[in-house]
């Protein structure tokens, strides 16, 4: 079967687009005029957007950087000794990463072992972290201070 064409519906007409078709059939300018109905609706927000951020505690252990991260260091204080007229962090951080792209493997060992390394303190700490959170250690100390 073929499919056939459907015309665009058009809303009702009402006094002021029968006057700007008039006026565009003419020839002349017309300027088109806003009704004043609702507005149109926004996008309706996603149920990630909705949920509040989960509360943070500032004593458990913060996750370590990447081997990248690590690269990145090293490369940005060689690449502001070359290229001390360049100061956007853009530039540094494409340059970066097509340096990283082009390194082979046993380049890049150095970096994830440091990676692996500040890995496993934090996977340490973070048990250590959790053994006191569900031992209530953690706890005692925070109502001390709202105690008074």
């Amino acid at each position: 079967m073929a499919k056939t064409a459907s015309k665009p519906t058009n809303p009702a007409p009402d006094s002021t687009s029968a006057n700007t078709s008039a006026l565009a059939s003419t020839g002349k300018m017309a300027l088109k005029v806003k009704s004043s109905g609702p507005k149109s609706a926004k996008k309706p927000k996603t149920a990630a957007s909705k949920r509040k951020a989960a509360k943070v505690d500032a004593k458990q252990p913060k996750k370590p950087p990447t081997a990248f991260f690590y690269f990145l260091l090293d490369f940005r204080k060689e690449f502001q000794e070359q290229n001390p007229d360049i100061k956007s962090m853009r530039l540094v951080g494409k340059a970066c990463g097509e340096k990283w792209k082009q390194m082979r493997y046993e380049e890049k060992v150095h970096y994830y072992d440091i990676a692996t390394e500040k890995r496993a303190e934090f996977d340490r700490a973070t048990a250590d972290y959790n053994k006191r959170k569900e031992t209530g250690e953690d706890q005692g100390s925070e109502d001390s201070e709202y105690d008074g």
